[in-house]
C-alpha cells in the first residue's frame, strides 16, 4: 500500500507519526545577540508541534559565532544555548512531534542584518565580523560585503569539530534529527559549487573534492549522535545557473548516493541561493519537486520544499512517490495548525488528533 501524507516515516530509530514537517525558517530574534533561544523560539516552535507537524525543525543554528547569518541568530556553540533549547525539545516530544535542529554555517553570506532591518552587510561599527569562505571570492551583495577570508585546512578541521559538538549538545538536549545545512549558497554549499569554490587543494576542483568538506562533516556528526537518531542533510540542488560552472541535479544526485554511504537518512532537497544572477523558474506550486524526484533515484529517503500550502498537493508529493517527505515554511507561519486542518480536509482526522486542550476547535 502506497504511503500518504499521514503515514508514518521510519528513520532509522525515530518514526516520524506523518510526513509533515516544519521546514527551517530564520526568527532573527536572540536580541541579546547571545545565540541563546527565547520564549519567542518555544512559542514558534511549540505550536506547530500542538499544530500536528510530524518534524518540527529549528532555524538555521549556528556551530559558530562567526556561522550566523546575522547576530540575532540562534548558536550552539555554548552549553547555555543548548540548555535552552532542551525545553523546546522536550515540548515538541510531549506533543507528540519529533524535535529537529538544522545546523549551520553561514560562510561568506553570514554578518548580516536582520530582513526588516533591510538586510545587507553589517558594518564593523554595527557588529559585523570577517566572514570564511572555501575561497577569496565574496558573495555579490548590493553593497559592499564584510571582510573575507579564504578558509586554511586548520579553519576547515576546526569547523568540522564545531558541528560534530554542536550535534552532540543537540543530541544530549533532546533532538532526535539533526539536520546539516548545505543550501542556499551557505558555507558547505560554497565549497560544493564551483560557482564559489576556486580552491586548488584536495577541497577543490574536481566533484570528489568539492564534496569532500560536507562528507567530512555528514561522518563527523554521524559519529557523535546516537545510532538511532536520524540525520539529514539539506541541499541545493541546483544553483540555477545553467550558463556557468555550477552546482546542478546531477552532481546533487550523485552527492545524495555518497551520503547514504556516510550514514545520512534523508536529504532534504531546496534549490538555489549561490548566486544573485540565478535563473529561477516561474516559482509556482511543486517548482522543486522535480528536484526532489531526481535526487531520490539515487535510493535515498528525499523531503521536497518549496510553495508547498495545500493539503492535497503535500498529500499528492507523497503518495506519487515523488518524496518521502513534504517540509512547509511559509504555510506554516500563515497556519501553525496546518496539519490538523489537513488531516482534516483530507479525511484522516481518526489518524491525527488535536491536543485534548484544543478538541472543542475540531
Amino acid at each position: 500500500m502506497a504511503a500518504d501524507l499521514f503515514s508514518p516515516l521510519q528513520l532509522r530509530g525515530v518514526e516520524l507519526p506523518n510526513r509533515i514537517a516544519v521546514s527551517p525558517m530564520c526568527q532573527y530574534s536572540c536580541d541579546d545577540r547571545d545565540g541563546v533561544a527565547t520564549d519567542w523560539h518555544l512559542v514558534h516552535l511549540g505550536s506547530r508541534a500542538v499544530g500536528g507537524a510530524g518534524l518540527v525543525l529549528t532555524e538555521a543554528t549556528a556551530v559558530t559565532p562567526a556561522g550566523r547569518i546575522s547576530p540575532e541568530d540562534l548558536g550552539i556553540w555554548t552549553d547555555e544555548q543548548a540548555e535552552a533549547l532542551e525545553r523546546i525539545a522536550a515540548f515538541v516530544t510531549e506533543q507528540g512531534s519529533v524535535p529537529g535542529i538544522q545546523l549551520a554555517h553561514a560562510g561568506r553570506k553570514a554578518s548580516t542584518r536582520r530582513l526588516w532591518e533591510g538586510g545587507g552587510p553589517l558594518s564593523p561599527d554595527e557588529g559585523g565580523w570577517e566572514v570564511l569562505a572555501p575561497s577569496d571570492v565574496p558573495y555579490p551583495f548590493e553593497e559592499e560585503g564584510p571582510a573575507l577570508r579564504a578558509m586554511t585546512r586548520e579553519d576547515i578541521a576546526a569547523v568540522t569539530d564545531a558541528f560534530a559538538a554542536a550535534a552532540e549538545r543537540a543530541s544530549d538536549a533532546g533532538f532526535r534529527v539533526i539536520e546539516i545545512h548545505a543550501a542556499h549558497g551557505y558555507l558547505l554549499h560554497e565549497f560544493c559549487s564551483p560557482v564559489a569554490n576556486r580552491r586548488s587543494d584536495d577541497y577543490g576542483g574536481s566533484f570528489e573534492n568539492r564534496v569532500r568538506f560536507l562528507r567530512e562533516v555528514s561522518r563527523a556528526v554521524r559519529d557523535v549522535i546516537p545510532a538511532d537518531d536520524a540525520l539529514l542533510v539539506r541541499i541545493s540542488a541546483t544553483d540555477w545557473l545553467p550558463d556557468r560552472d555550477s552546482w546542478d541535479v546531477e552532481q546533487s544526485a550523485r552527492l545524495a548516493g555518497l551520503l547514504a554511504e556516510d550514514g545520512v537518512d534523508l536529504v532534504d532537497v531546496s534549490s538555489g541561493g549561490i548566486h544573485t544572477d540565478q535563473q529561477l523558474p516561474d516559482p509556482g506550486p511543486n517548482y522543486q519537486v522535480p528536484l526532489a524526484e531526481r535526487v531520490r533515484e539515487a535510493g535515498i529517503p528525499v523531503g521536497a520544499v518549496g510553495k508547498i500550502t495545500a493539503p492535497e498537493q503535500a498529500d499528492a508529493i507523497v503518495r506519487n512517490g515523488r518524496a518521502d517527505l513534504a517540509l512547509l515554511a511559509r504555510e506554516h507561519l500563515r497556519d501553525p495548525y496546518f496539519a490538523l486542518h489537513a488531516a482534516g480536509d483530507l479525511h484522516a482526522g481518526d489518524r491525527l488528533e488535536p491536543p485534548a486542550q484544543y478538541r472543542r476547535g475540531f
